[in-house]
């Protein structure tokens, strides 16, 4: 038996692909635990039973809504995941020493994870949600990569080992990403396991009789940060939902109540949350979402083409992917018009192509092996290193 400890961000999309994970490991009698900064986001997606041990944790900024690119980046690392690190470190070593993990599994914007694996000298993995580091996003912006390089250097030296060179995003041990290279690309040293699809805790009372066996199924979704931002895309899907209502139904994930009310429609359903992978395994037609990368392989995993509007941070990053794989269209976030979305979900619905490649990278990602074959890797990891 080994003990796993699981370094995370408090993001759903970060803790959701290592729950099936943990529950893996736990199933062959090793012992997992957690730590983060909001023990009660772990235990309802892991489970009541999920050990989680809290720390602090930094504020989120907000960032404006029109914040794009290079300047959206530099938000994110300055005012989130720097501090972050800092915030989450004393908390992280605490669960270290208490919980004596064999190994330890630091997601990619966990820094505190993977400086305090290396200042205890406990062998660590990392667990990249997205594939988006492995393209090299900041090529072509030399003076954001030498501010991060910077920053994180000064991270290293109050966080790490004082003789130590990790770079905490990649460990020099083991890089679980839940994509697959015939999505994301070809990338040295990582271990691709596709997306970690398994049972999750689902709130009840979705309306499943609400869905018309006899009309396309379509989910909006812009993931769970980005409600700040999608008010008027999201209105602007709505409307090319209702223009073909004929022939598609749409559910709309609507968080932060940007809508409104939703009435009574039996074309659009407008709701806070979906049982994601349960619609999926039901059966979706197209998805409509921000390209975010477990939606997007999720997606995939089921076969079902995307119409993809990133809006910042890794999204480009995998639409682009989603593209050049054929198995989506990208519009444009902030200036799509219904006819222009409407265009492109006609095309993923009824251009065989779309589904075609969709269903080729969802072999792909179902064949990398998921939550069981991501365990298999810490399973060897924590055998070597005993």
């Amino acid at each position: 038996m080994s003990r796993f400890l699981f370094v995370v961000p408090p993001l759903v999309g970060h803790v959701n692909p290592t729950v099936g994970v943990a529950a893996e490991l736990a199933a062959r009698g090793h012992r997992v635990a957690w730590v983060c900064p909001d023990p009660e986001l772990v235990g309802r997606l892991a489970g009541p039973g999920a050990l989680v041990f809290g720390c602090a944790g930094a504020v989120r900024g907000e960032r404006p809504a029109e914040l794009r690119g290079p300047e959206a980046l530099k938000f994110l690392w300055e005012w989130y995941l720097l501090p972050l690190a800092e915030a989450m470190a004393p908390g992280v070593r605490a669960a270290a020493r208490e919980f004596r993990p064999d190994v330890v599994v630091a997601d990619q914007q966990a820094f505190a994870g993977a400086f305090t694996a290396e200042r205890l000298g406990l062998p660590w993995a990392t667990s990249a949600t997205t594939s988006a580091e492995f393209t090299d996003p900041l090529a072509g912006l030399p003076k954001v990569r030498e501010w991060v390089d910077e920053r994180l250097a000064a991270l290293r030296t109050s966080l790490g080992a004082p003789s130590g060179a990790t770079d905490p995003r990649f460990s020099p041990h083991l890089v679980l990403a839940f994509s697959a290279a015939e999505l994301a690309g070809p990338a040295e040293g990582v271990r691709w396991v596709g997306p970690s699809i398994g049972a999750r805790p689902e709130a009840s009372g979705f309306p499943w009789e609400w869905l018309d066996p006899g009309r396309a199924t379509v989910l909006v979704s812009l993931g769970t940060v980005n409600a700040d931002a999608g008010g008027r895309f999201l209105d602007v899907c709505r409307t090319a939902m209702r223009e073909r209502a004929d022939r598609v139904q749409a559910l709309i994930v609507d968080p932060g109540g940007a809508l409104g009310a939703a009435g009574d429609d039996k074309d659009v359903l407008v709701v806070p949350s979906v049982p994601q992978l349960a619609l999926l395994e039901r059966g979706l037609d197209a998805v409509v979402c921000h390209a975010g990368h477990n939606t997007v392989c999720e997606a995939l995993w089921h076969g079902v083409p995307l119409v993809v509007a990133p809006i910042r941070d890794d999204q480009p990053v995998v639409a682009g992917q989603v593209v050049d794989a054929g198995a989506g269209v990208r519009v444009r976030f902030g200036r799509v018009t219904a006819s222009r979305l409407g265009a492109a979900l006609d095309a993923v619905l009824h251009e065989p192509e779309y589904r075609a490649a969709a269903d080729r990278i969802g072999s792909a990602l179902r064949a990398a092996g998921g939550a069981p074959a991501a365990a298999d890797h810490l399973d060897a990891l924590a055998r070597e290193s005993g």
